[in-house]
């Protein structure tokens, strides 16, 4: 993992908006830059090859976010569009 994977994996910056996903029969909440990090690239890349290029933009306006709080808007977009599209939320 690069050093700027590993920032976007142990930021606590705050997002926009809380996102609560069902997955196995246990909701799983998203709060932090960090945790959606986490989230979308600890599931295997098999697992997003159909929303490739929302995945893309969602890890990289995360790892932004990582690195400045004031790109958390687009961060938030980014994963919002990326979990209405895997008909997460």
């Amino acid at each position: 993992m690069n050093a700027i994977a590993g920032d976007a994996a142990a930021s606590d910056t705050p997002l926009r908006a809380v996102f609560k996903i069902n997955l196995n029969g246990k909701t799983v909440s998203i709060g932090t830059v960090g945790q959606a990090y986490r989230f979308i690239t600890n599931l295997s890349s098999i697992e997003w090859i159909e929303f490739r290029a929302l995945h893309a933009d969602a890890v990289s306006a995360l790892r932004g976010a990582a690195d400045n709080a004031m790109l958390t808007v687009q961060a938030t977009n980014s994963l919002r569009a990326l979990f209405v599209r895997a008909k997460l939320l």
